[in-house]
């Protein structure tokens, strides 16, 4: 049977592979293949010993999660072209998050593998077309950036690279994927995770254990975005003339959703009073957000009943038009999530709520980033050991001890710096 029809026949199935449904087929299917997985590396290397490569010539790089990640991965990607300058880097990654990859421009658009993963149908025939194309490609080295994620951890194995580096919890407490990886980088919950993707470049040619025992340096901002000549000022011209209602004022961007992970959410009712202050003081305020959002926003709009406040909701065509847009405004607040990694790729002031998870690990590496967190005694409670998976009942005090009297506080002060009109 033709590839193509194997194709058409798997995405006829359709199943919605929601966070809940993934972290299920991670586990249930995910601990006997990384068993299995095992048992046959074991005896590999029983007869064919350890694998090494002096200077890789393909290296592959397997990061599924979050766009946001792909901002933090900036400098493991050019330390790797430092290292390894004759080496090809590819990618493979969730179609959804490809775009930011391609604003980075680390690597050529066709170097890109993409997987599909809002049905099961799309995501079985996307893996096994990433696996033909894997095995043809004759990589050196697999980098899984993934924190414990056994799907991450197959995809890296069956790549059939000689040398593959992943994160270990060595004795701690995680998630089982397998003892197959032969360049095992110990997962380090003090270190960011920008410092901890370096360490993985460190390991590729490293040994001893734990391996790569590299003294963390300074990590620099990432370099800003770099649009056509004029196109900030178009896509600007036209945000002001579908909301003529923002010419002369200074913009505030909101993006008060949560995303897949709600628990991460500043409560709406703290936006709301946010926001009301902001447009008594002058200001416009712009609510963003993919469509999925747009009931929030439109909440918090009619809470406002102010023409300066606007739902932005599923307004822009891409993360690049989102980022153009932020040259217009003049600070974006955000919970912990894309745009305020995005933020880091332009020059906006940005707060950022974290509370389930920690600044410390994962705040955006850029001098215009201004985080705020409260650390309760179970924070973070969102991380690498639970697939994050909180024990939280909902009550997230860590966000809600946030007072929306301390965030105006900051935005003013951020707002009263900022030249923008």
């Amino acid at each position: 049977m033709r590839l193509s029809r194997i194709r058409f026949y798997l995405e006829r199935l359709g199943l919605s592979l929601n966070i809940n449904f993934q972290r299920a087929v991670d586990r249930w299917a995910g601990v006997p293949i990384c068993a299995l997985f095992s048992l046959v590396e074991r005896l590999r290397r029983l007869f064919a010993g350890e694998a090494a490569v002096a200077q890789p010539k393909r290296i592959l790089i397997v990061l599924l999660s979050e766009m946001g990640s792909l901002v933090l991965a900036q400098p493991m990607f050019a330390e790797l072209k430092r290292r390894y300058p004759q080496a090809e880097l590819y990618m493979l990654m969730f179609a959804k998050n490809r775009e930011v990859l391609d604003l980075q421009g680390v690597m050529p658009r066709e170097n890109v593998i993409t997987l599909n993963d809002k049905a099961l149908g799309s995501f079985a025939a996307d893996s096994l077309n990433a696996l033909l194309r894997m095995r043809s490609l004759d990589f050196d080295v697999v980098i899984d950036c993934e924190l414990f994620s056994r799907v991450s951890s197959i995809f890296s194995y069956l790549s059939g690279a000689k040398v593959h580096v992943g994160f270990e919890p060595h004795t701690q407490e995680g998630l089982y994927r397998g003892s197959f990886m032969n360049r095992k980088v110990m997962y380090n919950p003090y270190q960011h995770l920008s410092q901890q993707f370096l360490t993985m470049v460190e390991a590729i040619g490293a040994s001893g254990r734990p391996i790569a025992k590299r003294a963390p340096g300074a990590v620099g901002a990432p370099p800003l975005l770099q649009f056509e000549q004029g196109e900030v000022a178009h896509e600007i011209a036209q945000l002001e003339k579908d909301f003529t209602v923002l010419s002369g004022k200074k913009l505030v961007l909101v993006y008060p959703d949560g995303g897949i992970l709600p628990i991460r959410a500043w409560p709406p009712e703290y936006y709301k009073r946010l926001c009301n202050e902001l447009l008594q003081e002058g200001y416009a305020v712009g609510l963003i957000g993919l469509p999925d959002a747009k009931p929030l926003a439109r909440e918090i709009v009619a809470h406002c009943k102010d023409e300066l406040c606007i739902d932005l909701t599923g307004y822009t065509r891409s993360v690049r038009h989102l980022l153009a847009i932020f040259h217009r405004a003049a600070l974006l607040v955000t919970n912990d999530g894309g745009p305020g990694q995005f933020a880091a790729l332009t020059p906006l002031p940005t707060l950022v709520f974290f509370g389930p998870e920690t600044p410390a690990l994962y705040s955006p590496l850029a001098p215009n980033i201004h985080c705020l967190y409260t650390s309760l005694s179970c924070s973070p409670c969102l991380t690498a050991y639970n697939h994050r998976n909180s024990p939280c009942d909902g009550d997230n005090q860590c966000l809600k001890q946030i007072a929306p009297e301390q965030v105006l506080a900051r935005a003013r002060e951020l707002l009263q710096e900022s030249p923008s009109a």
